[in-house]
Protein backbone atom coordinates (compact mmCIF):
# COMPACT_ATOMS: atom_id res chain seq x y z
CA UNK A 1 0.00 0.00 0.00
CA UNK A 2 2.74 2.10 0.60
CA UNK A 3 3.31 2.57 -3.18
CA UNK A 4 0.32 4.47 -3.89
CA UNK A 5 0.12 7.84 -4.31
CA UNK A 6 -3.29 7.74 -2.16
CA UNK A 7 -1.50 7.03 0.33
CA UNK A 8 1.81 9.76 0.70
CA UNK A 9 1.80 12.65 2.53
CA UNK A 10 1.44 16.26 1.13
CA UNK A 11 3.29 19.38 2.78
CA UNK A 12 1.26 22.52 2.98
CA UNK A 13 2.85 25.45 4.95
CA UNK A 14 3.46 23.91 7.99
CA UNK A 15 0.69 20.83 7.83
CA UNK A 16 1.52 17.47 6.69
CA UNK A 17 -1.85 15.94 5.10
CA UNK A 18 -1.62 12.24 5.99
CA UNK A 19 -2.74 11.59 2.51
CA UNK A 20 -4.42 12.40 -0.71
CA UNK A 21 -8.10 11.57 0.34
CA UNK A 22 -10.34 14.22 0.82
CA UNK A 23 -14.06 14.06 2.31
CA UNK A 24 -15.95 16.71 0.38
CA UNK A 25 -18.35 19.29 1.63
CA UNK A 26 -22.08 17.48 2.16
CA UNK A 27 -24.38 19.57 3.53
CA UNK A 28 -26.90 17.53 6.24
CA UNK A 29 -29.44 20.14 7.03
CA UNK A 30 -29.50 18.35 10.22
CA UNK A 31 -28.48 21.56 12.67
CA UNK A 32 -30.11 22.84 15.47
CA UNK A 33 -32.00 25.79 14.21
CA UNK A 34 -29.25 28.05 15.87
CA UNK A 35 -26.75 26.50 13.65
CA UNK A 36 -25.37 24.41 15.84
CA UNK A 37 -23.91 20.87 15.48
CA UNK A 38 -26.89 18.33 16.29
CA UNK A 39 -26.22 15.15 17.88
CA UNK A 40 -26.99 13.52 13.77
CA UNK A 41 -24.30 16.09 12.46
CA UNK A 42 -21.84 14.93 14.92
CA UNK A 43 -22.67 11.15 14.12
CA UNK A 44 -21.08 11.77 10.45
CA UNK A 45 -18.42 13.60 10.95
CA UNK A 46 -17.41 11.65 14.10
CA UNK A 47 -17.91 8.73 11.27
CA UNK A 48 -15.56 10.66 9.09
CA UNK A 49 -12.98 11.07 11.36
CA UNK A 50 -13.08 7.17 11.53
CA UNK A 51 -11.90 6.64 7.64
CA UNK A 52 -8.20 7.90 8.08
CA UNK A 53 -8.95 10.79 4.88
CA UNK A 54 -6.48 13.31 5.17
CA UNK A 55 -8.98 16.30 4.67
CA UNK A 56 -12.62 16.70 6.19
CA UNK A 57 -14.20 19.61 4.20
CA UNK A 58 -16.78 20.80 6.57
CA UNK A 59 -20.24 21.75 4.94
CA UNK A 60 -21.61 24.77 3.65
CA UNK A 61 -22.03 27.12 6.72
CA UNK A 62 -24.03 30.22 6.11
CA UNK A 63 -21.87 33.47 7.09
CA UNK A 64 -25.71 35.56 7.82
CA UNK A 65 -28.66 33.89 8.78
CA UNK A 66 -30.52 35.31 5.88
CA UNK A 67 -28.39 33.37 3.60
CA UNK A 68 -29.24 29.82 4.76
CA UNK A 69 -30.60 27.86 2.43
CA UNK A 70 -32.82 25.94 5.13
CA UNK A 71 -32.91 26.29 9.08
CA UNK A 72 -31.05 23.37 9.71
CA UNK A 73 -28.04 24.81 8.15
CA UNK A 74 -24.63 25.19 9.59
CA UNK A 75 -24.06 28.57 11.06
CA UNK A 76 -21.02 29.51 13.61
CA UNK A 77 -21.57 32.33 15.83
CA UNK A 78 -20.44 33.67 19.27
CA UNK A 79 -23.34 31.88 21.11
CA UNK A 80 -22.39 28.71 19.95
CA UNK A 81 -18.55 28.70 19.28
CA UNK A 82 -17.99 25.93 21.84
CA UNK A 83 -20.12 23.63 20.48
CA UNK A 84 -17.79 23.81 17.49
CA UNK A 85 -14.89 24.28 19.10
CA UNK A 86 -15.79 20.43 20.75
CA UNK A 87 -16.71 19.16 17.57
CA UNK A 88 -13.39 19.37 16.28
CA UNK A 89 -11.64 18.04 19.44
CA UNK A 90 -13.48 14.92 19.38
CA UNK A 91 -13.11 15.01 15.92
CA UNK A 92 -9.26 15.06 16.13
CA UNK A 93 -9.16 12.79 19.16
CA UNK A 94 -11.39 10.19 17.17
CA UNK A 95 -9.42 10.40 13.78
CA UNK A 96 -5.76 9.91 16.16
CA UNK A 97 -7.19 6.60 18.01
CA UNK A 98 -8.95 5.29 15.17
CA UNK A 99 -6.62 5.60 12.47
CA UNK A 100 -3.53 6.93 13.62
CA UNK A 101 -3.31 10.15 11.98
CA UNK A 102 -4.62 13.90 11.76
CA UNK A 103 -6.45 15.17 9.30
CA UNK A 104 -6.54 18.88 7.84
CA UNK A 105 -9.55 20.33 8.95
CA UNK A 106 -11.39 23.06 6.36
CA UNK A 107 -14.70 24.80 7.12
CA UNK A 108 -16.85 26.01 4.00
CA UNK A 109 -18.15 29.55 4.39
CA UNK A 110 -21.11 30.47 2.01
CA UNK A 111 -24.18 32.62 0.91
CA UNK A 112 -26.88 30.83 -0.42
CA UNK A 113 -28.80 33.64 -2.64
CA UNK A 114 -31.10 32.44 -4.87
CA UNK A 115 -31.40 28.84 -2.73
CA UNK A 116 -32.08 31.23 0.34
CA UNK A 117 -35.30 30.23 2.63
CA UNK A 118 -36.51 34.10 0.88
CA UNK A 119 -34.53 33.90 -2.47
CA UNK A 120 -31.69 36.51 -2.56
CA UNK A 121 -30.83 36.72 -6.38
CA UNK A 122 -27.74 38.32 -8.11
CA UNK A 123 -30.06 38.89 -11.66
CA UNK A 124 -33.14 37.43 -13.41
CA UNK A 125 -31.42 34.66 -14.49
CA UNK A 126 -34.04 32.84 -17.37
CA UNK A 127 -32.54 29.31 -17.04
CA UNK A 128 -32.36 29.37 -13.14
CA UNK A 129 -35.79 31.79 -12.53
CA UNK A 130 -37.82 28.68 -14.71
CA UNK A 131 -36.93 26.39 -11.41
CA UNK A 132 -37.73 28.77 -8.12
CA UNK A 133 -39.63 31.81 -8.76
CA UNK A 134 -38.34 34.91 -8.06
CA UNK A 135 -39.50 38.41 -8.74
CA UNK A 136 -37.64 41.82 -9.38
CA UNK A 137 -37.78 42.00 -5.50
CA UNK A 138 -35.65 39.73 -5.02
CA UNK A 139 -32.43 40.96 -6.36
CA UNK A 140 -30.03 41.88 -3.67
CA UNK A 141 -28.95 45.65 -3.89
CA UNK A 142 -25.52 47.11 -4.35
CA UNK A 143 -25.54 48.18 -0.80
CA UNK A 144 -26.28 44.68 0.63
CA UNK A 145 -23.66 43.02 -1.33
CA UNK A 146 -21.22 45.77 0.40
CA UNK A 147 -22.07 44.09 3.91
CA UNK A 148 -20.91 40.25 3.36
CA UNK A 149 -16.88 41.11 3.48
CA UNK A 150 -17.24 41.87 7.16
CA UNK A 151 -19.56 38.93 7.70
CA UNK A 152 -16.87 36.64 6.08
CA UNK A 153 -14.54 37.80 7.94
CA UNK A 154 -16.26 37.31 11.67
CA UNK A 155 -17.04 33.70 10.48
CA UNK A 156 -13.43 32.62 8.91
CA UNK A 157 -11.80 34.38 12.48
CA UNK A 158 -14.57 32.46 14.97
CA UNK A 159 -13.71 29.03 12.44
CA UNK A 160 -10.23 29.61 13.61
CA UNK A 161 -11.21 29.99 17.16
CA UNK A 162 -12.99 26.23 16.65
CA UNK A 163 -10.11 24.90 16.11
CA UNK A 164 -10.51 24.30 11.57
CA UNK A 165 -6.96 24.59 10.25
CA UNK A 166 -8.37 26.97 6.96
CA UNK A 167 -11.62 28.22 5.43
CA UNK A 168 -12.86 28.35 1.84
CA UNK A 169 -14.89 30.94 0.46
CA UNK A 170 -17.35 28.89 -1.55
CA UNK A 171 -18.00 29.92 -4.96
CA UNK A 172 -19.96 27.32 -6.67
CA UNK A 173 -23.31 25.55 -7.75
CA UNK A 174 -25.41 28.95 -8.49
CA UNK A 175 -24.78 29.97 -4.82
CA UNK A 176 -24.70 34.22 -4.32
CA UNK A 177 -21.06 34.40 -5.29
CA UNK A 178 -20.97 31.98 -8.11
CA UNK A 179 -24.14 33.66 -9.73
CA UNK A 180 -22.52 37.25 -9.35
CA UNK A 181 -19.83 35.74 -11.74
CA UNK A 182 -22.53 36.09 -14.64
CA UNK A 183 -24.11 38.97 -13.76
CA UNK A 184 -23.06 39.96 -17.77
CA UNK A 185 -26.29 42.10 -17.05
CA UNK A 186 -26.16 43.76 -13.92
CA UNK A 187 -26.11 47.22 -13.56
CA UNK A 188 -23.69 48.82 -10.93
CA UNK A 189 -20.71 47.82 -8.61
CA UNK A 190 -21.34 44.34 -9.02
CA UNK A 191 -22.01 43.68 -12.71
CA UNK A 192 -21.35 43.84 -16.08
CA UNK A 193 -17.61 44.05 -16.86
CA UNK A 194 -15.13 41.24 -15.65
CA UNK A 195 -13.41 43.26 -12.63
CA UNK A 196 -17.17 44.02 -11.18
CA UNK A 197 -18.27 40.23 -11.36
CA UNK A 198 -15.82 39.14 -9.35
CA UNK A 199 -15.86 42.29 -6.86
CA UNK A 200 -17.78 40.87 -4.50
CA UNK A 201 -15.86 37.35 -4.28
CA UNK A 202 -12.13 38.91 -4.36
CA UNK A 203 -13.61 41.73 -1.69
CA UNK A 204 -14.79 38.64 0.54
CA UNK A 205 -11.50 36.30 0.19
CA UNK A 206 -9.19 39.31 0.73
CA UNK A 207 -10.79 40.06 3.83
CA UNK A 208 -11.06 36.47 5.24
CA UNK A 209 -7.26 36.51 4.29
CA UNK A 210 -6.78 39.49 6.81
CA UNK A 211 -8.28 37.89 9.96
CA UNK A 212 -6.53 34.45 9.33
CA UNK A 213 -3.34 33.88 11.91
CA UNK A 214 -0.22 32.65 9.80
CA UNK A 215 -1.07 28.94 10.48
CA UNK A 216 -4.62 29.57 8.64
CA UNK A 217 -4.90 27.78 5.43
CA UNK A 218 -7.40 30.08 2.66
CA UNK A 219 -8.85 28.03 0.00
CA UNK A 220 -11.78 28.27 -2.37
CA UNK A 221 -14.24 25.72 -3.84
CA UNK A 222 -14.89 27.14 -7.53
CA UNK A 223 -17.22 26.12 -10.12
CA UNK A 224 -14.70 26.58 -13.21
CA UNK A 225 -17.86 26.09 -15.47
CA UNK A 226 -21.81 26.39 -14.73
CA UNK A 227 -22.52 24.90 -18.20
CA UNK A 228 -25.03 27.20 -18.76
CA UNK A 229 -24.71 29.37 -21.49
CA UNK A 230 -23.35 32.49 -21.83
CA UNK A 231 -24.75 35.50 -20.71
CA UNK A 232 -26.16 33.28 -18.16
CA UNK A 233 -23.30 31.30 -16.74
CA UNK A 234 -19.71 31.59 -16.44
CA UNK A 235 -16.98 29.78 -18.03
CA UNK A 236 -19.04 28.69 -21.14
CA UNK A 237 -19.36 30.14 -24.87
CA UNK A 238 -22.61 31.53 -25.78
CA UNK A 239 -22.68 27.67 -27.20
CA UNK A 240 -22.54 26.24 -24.02
CA UNK A 241 -18.96 25.01 -24.27
CA UNK A 242 -16.38 25.36 -22.09
CA UNK A 243 -14.47 28.87 -21.89
CA UNK A 244 -11.33 28.77 -19.15
CA UNK A 245 -10.46 32.47 -20.22
CA UNK A 246 -11.75 34.07 -17.17
CA UNK A 247 -11.61 31.26 -14.84
CA UNK A 248 -8.12 31.11 -15.02
CA UNK A 249 -7.94 35.41 -15.00
CA UNK A 250 -9.61 34.34 -11.55
CA UNK A 251 -7.62 32.06 -10.04
CA UNK A 252 -4.87 33.81 -10.96
CA UNK A 253 -6.33 37.12 -9.39
CA UNK A 254 -7.25 34.28 -6.21
CA UNK A 255 -3.19 32.90 -6.38
CA UNK A 256 -2.14 36.62 -5.95
CA UNK A 257 -4.26 37.25 -2.86
CA UNK A 258 -3.19 33.90 -1.24
CA UNK A 259 -5.27 30.89 -2.16
CA UNK A 260 -3.52 27.49 -0.81
CA UNK A 261 -5.90 25.19 -2.25
CA UNK A 262 -8.35 24.99 -5.26
CA UNK A 263 -11.70 22.32 -4.86
CA UNK A 264 -12.64 22.09 -8.26
CA UNK A 265 -16.16 21.69 -8.93
CA UNK A 266 -18.75 22.41 -11.75
CA UNK A 267 -22.60 23.36 -12.47
CA UNK A 268 -25.34 23.97 -10.64
CA UNK A 269 -27.41 21.04 -9.10
CA UNK A 270 -30.30 22.94 -9.14
CA UNK A 271 -30.23 23.33 -12.47
CA UNK A 272 -28.29 20.81 -14.25
CA UNK A 273 -27.24 18.07 -11.44
CA UNK A 274 -26.14 15.45 -13.74
CA UNK A 275 -23.22 17.61 -14.22
CA UNK A 276 -21.71 17.50 -11.05
CA UNK A 277 -23.48 14.52 -9.64
CA UNK A 278 -22.95 12.19 -13.02
CA UNK A 279 -26.02 9.32 -12.02
CA UNK A 280 -27.45 5.87 -12.56
CA UNK A 281 -31.59 6.69 -11.68
CA UNK A 282 -32.06 10.06 -11.08
CA UNK A 283 -35.28 12.23 -11.07
CA UNK A 284 -35.10 13.10 -14.96
CA UNK A 285 -33.11 11.91 -18.06
CA UNK A 286 -30.06 13.73 -18.37
CA UNK A 287 -29.25 15.23 -22.19
CA UNK A 288 -25.22 13.25 -21.86
CA UNK A 289 -24.42 9.98 -20.49
CA UNK A 290 -22.61 9.90 -17.08
CA UNK A 291 -19.29 8.98 -19.08
CA UNK A 292 -20.13 12.65 -20.55
CA UNK A 293 -19.53 14.45 -17.54
CA UNK A 294 -17.03 12.63 -15.90
CA UNK A 295 -14.51 13.11 -18.55
CA UNK A 296 -15.59 17.17 -18.50
CA UNK A 297 -14.23 16.86 -14.61
CA UNK A 298 -11.07 15.37 -16.08
CA UNK A 299 -10.73 18.06 -18.88
CA UNK A 300 -11.04 20.74 -16.90
CA UNK A 301 -8.63 19.58 -14.01
CA UNK A 302 -6.35 18.40 -16.36
CA UNK A 303 -6.31 22.16 -18.12
CA UNK A 304 -5.97 23.57 -14.54
CA UNK A 305 -3.32 21.76 -13.50
CA UNK A 306 -1.21 22.63 -16.35
CA UNK A 307 -2.17 26.23 -16.04
CA UNK A 308 -1.46 26.68 -12.01
CA UNK A 309 1.30 23.43 -11.93
CA UNK A 310 2.15 24.63 -8.28
CA UNK A 311 -1.55 25.36 -6.78
CA UNK A 312 -2.72 22.06 -5.21
CA UNK A 313 -5.97 20.76 -7.06
CA UNK A 314 -9.03 18.65 -5.43
CA UNK A 315 -10.51 16.71 -7.84
CA UNK A 316 -14.05 15.90 -7.81
CA UNK A 317 -16.89 13.70 -8.96
CA UNK A 318 -15.55 10.51 -8.37
CA UNK A 319 -18.57 8.55 -5.96
CA UNK A 320 -19.77 7.20 -9.68
CA UNK A 321 -17.38 4.92 -10.37
CA UNK A 322 -18.30 2.82 -7.87
CA UNK A 323 -16.15 -0.70 -8.23
CA UNK A 324 -13.52 1.26 -10.06
CA UNK A 325 -13.11 3.79 -7.10
CA UNK A 326 -9.98 3.65 -5.74
CA UNK A 327 -8.00 2.63 -9.14
CA UNK A 328 -9.94 5.41 -11.02
CA UNK A 329 -8.49 7.73 -7.78
CA UNK A 330 -5.26 6.35 -7.83
CA UNK A 331 -4.90 7.08 -12.15
CA UNK A 332 -5.61 10.76 -11.69
CA UNK A 333 -2.49 11.60 -9.13
CA UNK A 334 -0.11 9.33 -11.15
CA UNK A 335 -1.16 10.91 -14.47
CA UNK A 336 -0.82 14.45 -12.70
CA UNK A 337 -4.41 15.72 -12.96
CA UNK A 338 -4.75 16.26 -9.41
CA UNK A 339 -2.83 16.19 -5.97
CA UNK A 340 -5.93 15.21 -4.01
CA UNK A 341 -8.88 13.49 -4.57
CA UNK A 342 -12.68 14.18 -3.45
CA UNK A 343 -15.14 12.36 -2.51
CA UNK A 344 -18.78 13.61 -1.85
CA UNK A 345 -21.50 11.42 -2.15
CA UNK A 346 -19.22 8.30 -1.70
CA UNK A 347 -18.63 9.57 1.96
CA UNK A 348 -22.37 9.28 2.86
CA UNK A 349 -22.81 5.86 1.36
CA UNK A 350 -19.33 3.97 2.89
CA UNK A 351 -17.41 6.30 5.17
CA UNK A 352 -15.38 3.76 5.84
CA UNK A 353 -14.11 3.04 2.01
CA UNK A 354 -10.40 4.32 2.40
CA UNK A 355 -9.80 2.78 5.83
CA UNK A 356 -11.24 -0.38 4.26
CA UNK A 357 -9.54 0.04 0.80
CA UNK A 358 -5.85 0.51 2.97
CA UNK A 359 -6.75 -2.27 4.71
CA UNK A 360 -7.24 -4.59 2.00
CA UNK A 361 -11.40 -4.73 2.84
CA UNK A 362 -12.68 -2.46 0.12
CA UNK A 363 -15.96 -3.81 -0.39
CA UNK A 364 -17.24 -1.96 -3.91
CA UNK A 365 -20.99 -3.17 -2.87
CA UNK A 366 -21.26 -0.69 -0.17
CA UNK A 367 -20.25 2.48 -2.43
CA UNK A 368 -22.65 5.10 -3.24
CA UNK A 369 -25.15 3.50 -6.49
CA UNK A 370 -25.37 7.03 -7.29
CA UNK A 371 -29.32 7.11 -7.01
CA UNK A 372 -29.39 10.70 -6.14
CA UNK A 373 -32.19 9.90 -3.10
CA UNK A 374 -29.92 11.91 -0.41
CA UNK A 375 -30.14 14.94 -2.67
CA UNK A 376 -34.30 14.00 -2.42
CA UNK A 377 -34.28 14.33 0.78
CA UNK A 378 -32.23 17.53 1.27
CA UNK A 379 -35.10 18.78 -1.30
CA UNK A 380 -37.76 17.62 0.48
CA UNK A 381 -36.64 19.73 3.40
CA UNK A 382 -35.41 16.45 5.83
CA UNK A 383 -31.84 15.90 6.56
CA UNK A 384 -29.62 14.41 4.01
CA UNK A 385 -27.69 11.27 4.49
CA UNK A 386 -27.55 8.05 2.42
CA UNK A 387 -31.44 6.21 1.99
CA UNK A 388 -29.60 2.96 0.36
CA UNK A 389 -27.41 2.50 3.23
CA UNK A 390 -28.07 4.12 6.48
CA UNK A 391 -31.02 2.78 7.87
CA UNK A 392 -31.81 6.25 9.77
CA UNK A 393 -31.82 8.16 6.17
CA UNK A 394 -33.93 5.18 4.91
CA UNK A 395 -37.13 5.60 7.23
CA UNK A 396 -36.70 9.36 6.48
CA UNK A 397 -36.76 8.66 2.67
CA UNK A 398 -39.91 6.58 3.15
CA UNK A 399 -41.29 9.21 5.08
CA UNK A 400 -40.69 11.60 2.53
CA UNK A 401 -42.04 9.40 -0.37
CA UNK A 402 -45.50 9.03 1.65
Amino acid sequence: MNSFLLNRSFSLGEYRIPNRVVFQPMEGCDCEEDGTPSPLTVRKYLRAAKSGAGILWFEATAVCPEGRTNVRQMMLTEDNLSAFRQLTEQVRQTARKETGVCPLLILQLTHSGRQSITPMVAYRNPFYDERRGVTDEHIVTDEYLDTLPSRYATTAALAMEAGFDGVDVKSCHGYLFQELLSAFGREGRYGGCFENRTRLFLDCFRAVRKVLPSRGLLTARLSVSDMVPKPYGFGTDGENRLDFSEPDRLIRQLLSEGLQILNVTVGNPYYNPHVNRPYRRGGYLPPETAEEGLARFVTIETHLKQSFPSLPLVASGLSYYRADLMEKSEDLLREGVCDFVGYGRETLAYPMFYRDWSQGRFDYKKCCVTCSKCTELMRGKRACGCAVFDEYYRELYKELKK
